[in-house]
């Protein structure tokens, strides 16, 4: 386009001097009559003229420059004062941030050491229920095993009495009556304050009495009276009220276990369930003060960074304004200024070229033409020599136009020759800076574009990386949901199986208490039976008068128990006894079961909970995610629709630029080179030498 232009306005210019030839070779005559007549005031006349011209271009250029500082002043100052603005408001934003973070932080902080206070006061408390359990425990283990002693021995001595009580004359050795006896002792001894209220003060009279002299109860040969003496009846009665007070006992000891570990499991249940919460509360918390403390880290760094960027915009701003006031102060002086030798100059060349002046510099400076045919040949001389020296710099630059203006020369008169020089060399000088100016925006330009196309680029990566992060996260965000809902669906699967398990184990929990319980229900029965009979105690003989003569012949033998009764008791009690504690196991073991049960379901259901609020957080956290992810890609394409903007405009400028840019320097010096010929030409004809630029040339 430049080179378009460049070609455009040589053809003007050529066609412009031809027709400028042609108006001088008319006037040719008239030019050298005026230039006889006022050569040295023409001189004076055209360097005031000239002056002029300058001044008047060094005014315009001064207000380009003006113009160009004027529109950095308002740019700089408008944009300046903005991100000023925008960092203080950010700043007061920062600072707001800052204030709410540390608040935050320090709300955290101390939750956080309450609830850490709270989890140990918990963590305590089920400490020392735990020892106190542990401490019941072993005390009941203690007592269980004492009373499950003390029970085994009563039911041995009662055996031993048995066999005496139910056989009548049926004599016991008499180390198992002193082990009876032992027993009895350690036990009245032992469980004095069990016992006390249950025997009568007779019967521990009794009981000592023949924990004293067993012997006596038991003679090895008793008497007609002493097989029905009650004594052995009354220590049997002894044992067994004992062994049942020590077996209700018992019974009531293990249902107060059962009570306490059942009080303490629930104590147990709700503390871990206490600390639980609060772990998850001191968790989440503690994740969230990191964070607190993490954005409030980054909201210093910047504040700093603000806080400097601002000083640096008001530093540069107040360089600004002092330069720019600067500025404006120098461009009204250097206007006044300017305006005054303009308006000298003006004045000068008003009084110079009147028309009482021009008559006086002729009369003056012609009075005679005397020296005129001289004068002629020299103009003439002079003419040729400024002709050929613009022939040869027309030929070597390849010129036109100094070639049209050599041709000229030789026809034109001196003054329209110098002018036509004059505008020539005017020309070239604001062909020159057009240039320089074209050269500079293009230099500019370049910059700026390939500044805004890298930091589109740097934009570009940004948001691919933030594209990438952004789907790298809602992958990983849908894995954990779909893990969390598989997870759930698991568990789900594991309580119904949990429960239909427990029914199955609850139904045979009944049927075995059932059967339990009935086959007591049925020893009982056949041990009630068989107590109705063998307990009886033997009918008292009656005695009767005998008659007077002979004695009557022998009649029947005492009636005696069968031997094996007592066995047969004992067994039957056992089986009772064995039938009962396997019904206390089976009830134990179910409600284990059934604790066991209710602290998985209470689990299973507190981290479905849990989970389904995770997938519910994960969500929402996903749903943010796909919408950073669409204003990011939104953002991409915007981004890719500038750089092809750019691009598109770089290529713009390589179209206008890339020849003034590469030829710009050879440019220069041939046109400076075209300016000097002309001034040299112009030289020529105002009488200086022609050899004295034939070196030059």
């Amino acid at each position: 386009m430049a080179a378009v232009l460049r070609l455009a306005k040589l053809a003007v210019f050529s066609t412009a001097c031809t027709h400028l030839g042609s108006a001088l070779s008319l006037d040719i005559q008239d030019s050298k009559d005026a230039d006889a007549k006022n050569r040295p005031v023409t001189k004076v006349i055209t360097l005031l003229k000239d002056m002029q011209k300058q001044l008047q271009k060094e005014a315009d250029e001064d207000e380009a420059i003006y113009d160009k500082m004027a529109c950095w002043c308002q740019t700089n100052d408008r944009e300046k004062t903005e991100a000023i603005k925008t960092a203080e408001v950010r700043i007061d934003g920062l600072t707001t941030k800052i204030e709410e973070l540390t608040a935050g932080s320090a709300r955290l902080n101390t939750e956080i050491k309450n609830l850490e206070k709270e989890i140990a006061e918990n963590q305590d408390s089920l400490d020392k229920a735990t020892a106190i359990r542990e401490k019941q425990l072993a005390e009941f283990n203690a007592e269980e095993k004492d009373l499950l002693e003390s029970v085994s021995a009563l039911k041995a001595a009662i055996t031993v009495l048995s066999k005496h009580h139910s056989g009548g004359f049926l004599q016991v050795a008499n180390n198992r009556i002193l082990g009876v006896a032992a027993t009895l002792e350690n036990e009245l001894s032992k469980h004095a304050a069990l016992l006390q209220g249950v025997l009568s003060p007779s019967e521990r009279r009794a009981a000592a009495a023949f924990v004293q002299a067993p012997a006596d109860y038991f003679d090895a040969a008793p008497t007609f009276k002493q097989s029905y003496a009650p004594q052995s009846g009354e220590i049997f009665g002894i044992l067994r009220q004992m062994k049942d007070t020590f077996e209700s006992n018992l019974s009531a000891s293990q249902k107060e276990e059962l009570a306490n570990q059942k009080a303490y499991e629930d104590l147990k249940a709700a503390k871990e369930a206490e600390i639980a919460a609060g772990q998850q509360q001191l968790d989440t918390k503690t994740r969230e003060l990191a964070l607190t403390n993490e954005k409030n880290a980054q909201a210093k760094v910047d504040i700093e960074d603000t806080k400097a960027s601002l000083s640096a915009d008001e530093q540069f701003l107040m360089m600004l304004k002092e330069k720019c006031s600067l500025t404006d102060k120098e461009w009204e002086e250097r206007q006044k200024t300017r305006a005054d030798e303009m308006k000298a100059v003006s004045e000068a060349l008003a009084v110079l070229s009147g028309d009482d002046a021009h008559d006086l510099f002729t009369r003056t400076f012609n009075p005679s033409f005397l020296q005129r045919s001289s004068s002629s040949s020299s103009s003439s001389d002079r003419r040729s020599a400024a002709s050929a020296l613009l022939a040869r710099v027309a030929e070597r630059l390849h010129s036109p136009r100094l070639a049209t203006l050599a041709y000229n020369l030789k026809l034109d008169a001196f003054t329209r020759v110098k002018k036509a020089i004059d505008d020539m060399v005017t020309q070239l000088l604001k062909e020159q800076e057009d240039e320089v100016k074209h050269k500079d925006f293009c230099t500019g330009e370049f910059n700026t574009n390939q500044l805004q196309t890298e930091k589109k680029e740097r934009t570009k990566e940004d948001l691919l990386a933030s594209i990438e992060d952004l789907e790298m996260t809602i992958d990983e965000l849908a894995k954990a949901i779909d893990e969390l809902n598989a997870e759930i669906a698991e568990m789900q699967v594991q309580l119904k199986r949990a429960g239909e398990d427990r029914e199955k184990e609850n139904a045979e929990f009944q049927t075995t208490v059932a059967d339990q319980r009935e086959t007591q229900k049925l020893l009982k029965t056949a041990l009630q039976v068989l107590g109705d009979f063998y307990n009886k105690k033997t009918a008292s003989l009656l005695q009767r008068q005998e008659p007077a003569g002979p004695p009557p012949p022998a009649g029947f033998e005492t009636y005696k128990n069968n031997a094996g009764s007592g066995g047969v008791i004992q067994l039957i009690q056992q089986i009772i006894s064995d039938a009962k504690a396997m019904e206390a196991e089976a009830i134990r073991s179910e409600e284990d079961a059934q604790k066991a049960y209710e602290d998985f379901v209470k689990e299973t259901n507190a981290s479905i909970e849990a989970k389904s609020k995770d997938i519910v957080e994960k969500s929402e956290v996903k749903a943010r995610a796909e919408g950073d992810l669409v204003e990011t890609k939104e953002a991409k394409e915007a981004v890719i629709l500038e750089l092809e903007q750019l691009s598109n405009y770089n290529a713009q400028l390589h179209q206008s630029c890339d020849f003034v840019l590469k030829n710009f320097e050879l440019r220069q010096t041939a046109r400076d080179e075209e300016v000097e010929a002309l001034r040299q030409a112009k030289a020529i004809l105002s009488g200086a030498k022609f050899e004295e630029f034939l070196q030059k040339v």
